[in-house]
This record gives structure tokens, C-alpha cells and sequence, in this order.
């Protein structure tokens, strides 16, 4: 199985061939094919698909909580067994939403970020808008990337408040490094959701931004209400007051994609946190100031923190 995996890998990840495949094609549709083929629930289909995932990842589920499936879909959206992902404690510490590879990080100057090197975009773009991007100017910022075999539930990076969430519909670029260092401000073109959530205990401001992607498209958040479904009658944003623990499960993907964390000036990364390294649900991910200067709105960028 590794050798013919390593095979595959080996045409497969191959730049020109990778972006071809997983972006020269038509990306809408075959996002809403797999969307349907995935929740077809025959053991037949079901065993086969994940039989052919395995051969391109090194899936593990040896975690899940439960080891049969209805579809492939139930194996992607899987929940862990209990424990499965300790939650850092220290009230100082910002935590990882969900497993992943990190991605760019740093500093936001001058407005912008790098969601790779060599390729700056707008953080006002992602966001849609002017004031809310100003909340974190001189801020922090980590792109976090789920691969298509990585657990797809994220989690609430603290004990926080969901002040409101802003949907943006859009295209379904892969977001692979391969396709990053090809298509220019990439997160602000794919489907993806703004989460603006304030600090419990110091009243910072943090936001993150799920992206969708090929194949996926579609992001589930728990803690929405029918009557705030932010996709149905077009894009727009529900107001909201919802409370969550550090760790409490906010949503997940349908196949893997991306998660960007934006925090206010004074955040810093934590030590463990590298480009390239792998990161889980609940370890340290950003280091919390230990005072905050203003706990205004995001609608009062002025008095931002």
C-alpha cells in the first residue's frame, strides 16, 4: 500500500499535474457531484471510496469514535472518541480550531497578509470590510490548512462569545500550496465564512475565517439557527450572542480546506507553532496579552484593541 501510495504520490504531486487536476476542471460541478456521490450510503460505494481515499492520503481512524460508516461522507465529517484531543488549559493560550498543517502567519502590515510567500492580499478583501479589517491592524494572524484525511470539526479556540457570522459566496479554488502560488488573492475569491467572536475573560476581538474549497464548498456551523442560516436568500450576516467553552465544537467541513485566525495587537505565535508543522485540535496556538485596552465593538474600529 505505501509503495503504490508513494507511486500515485509521486504523479499526482507534480505541480503543472496537481493544479490541473484539481482546478482545470469544472470546479462547481464536480464540488456538487462529489457533494451527492459522498452521502450515497451503500456499503459497496461506501467501502470502495474509502478504499481509493486510502490510496492517495494516510488516513487514520484509529481516533474516530465510531469505526463503521454509513457514507463517505460520515467519514469525513467523523467525531472523535472522548479524549482523543486534550484542550490546552492556560487561560493565556489561544488554541488550534482544528487539525491542520500551518500555514503562512505572522504580522498583519500595511493591511496585508500572505496566504503564501511572494503572494500579499488585502485582509479587507477577505473580510469585506474596511472597519472590521482595521480591528486587527499591527494583529496576528495563522493559516491553518485541513488535508482532505485530517479530522474536519473545528473547535472554539476559547472561551469566547459569537458576536455575529458573515457568509461570501464564491468560487472553489483547491487551496493547496500548489494552487496558492498560482492564484493571486485566492481566500478572498472562495466561498468562506467571516466568525467574529469576542474573548470571555479579557474581551479581545478574534475572527476566523473558514474557506471552502474544491470539493467541499460547504461549511456547517453548530451553533446557527435555522432562522440564521446566512446561505439561504443570499449572502448576508446574522447578528448573534452565542457563548462557547474553549474547545466546544463550532462546525466542520465536508472534505478538508482552510481556516485563517485573526487576533488584535499584542497576540503573539506560540513556540510551537511553524510553517509546515502539523497542528491538532486544543494545543497552543497564539499567546493571549494579558490586558486588553478597549473591549469596543467591531462596528467602532476607532477604538479597536
Amino acid at each position: 500500500m505505501k509503495m503504490l501510495r508513494a507511486a500515485i504520490a509521486s504523479v499526482v504531486c507534480h505541480e503543472d499535474v496537481n493544479f490541473l487536476l484539481t482546478n482545470r476542471i469544472p470546479r462547481r460541478l464536480s464540488t456538487r457531484f462529489f457533494g451527492w456521490f459522498s452521502q450515497i450510503e451503500n456499503p459497496l460505494i461506501r467501502d470502495l471510496s474509502i478504499g481509493v481515499w486510502r490510496l492517495f492520503t494516510e488516513l487514520d481512524l484509529s481516533d474516530a469514535r465510531e469505526q463503521r460508516f454509513r457514507s463517505l461522507h460520515d467519514c469525513f465529517i467523523r467525531r472523535l472518541r472522548d479524549g482523543a484531543r486534550p484542550i490546552d488549559p492556560d487561560p493565556d493560550m489561544l488554541v488550534s480550531p482544528c487539525d491542520a498543517i500551518v500555514g503562512a502567519s505572522g504580522r498583519v502590515v500595511d493591511g496585508q497578509v500572505l496566504q503564501i510567500k511572494g503572494f500579499p492580499y488585502q485582509l479587507r478583501d477577505l473580510l469585506g470590510d474596511d472597519a472590521h479589517a482595521a480591528v486587527y491592524g499591527n494583529g496576528c494572524y495563522v493559516t491553518l490548512r485541513l488535508t482532505s484525511a485530517m479530522y474536519h470539526r473545528f473547535h472554539s479556540p476559547h472561551d469566547c462569545t459569537v458576536e455575529s457570522v458573515r457568509y461570501f459566496s464564491g468560487d472553489t479554488w483547491n487551496v493547496n500550496p500548489i494552487a496558492l502560488r498560482r492564484v493571486e488573492q485566492l481566500f478572498c475569491k472562495n466561498e468562506r465564512a467571516t466568525i467574529r467572536a469576542r474573548l470571555s475573560h479579557t474581551g479581545h476581538a478574534i475572527t476566523l475565517v473558514p474557506v471552502a474549497a474544491i470539493l467541499v464548498a460547504s461549511i456547517r456551523l453548530n451553533f446557527l439557527r435555522p432562522c440564521h442560516d446566512v446561505r439561504r436568500g443570499g449572502p448576508r450576516t446574522a447578528p448573534l450572542n452565542v457563548a462557547l467553552d474553549k474547545g466546544e465544537e463550532m462546525g466542520w467541513f465536508q472534505h478538508g480546506s482552510t481556516i485563517i485566525v485573526f487576533a488584535p495587537d499584542g497576540f503573539t505565535l506560540a513556540e510551537n507553532v511553524r510553517q509546515g508543522d502539523t497542528i491538532r485540535v486544543g494545543e497552543p496556538l497564539l499567546r493571549v496579552p494579558h490586558a486588553v485596552t478597549s473591549t469596543a465593538s467591531f462596528a467602532q474600529p476607532s477604538h479597536c484593541v
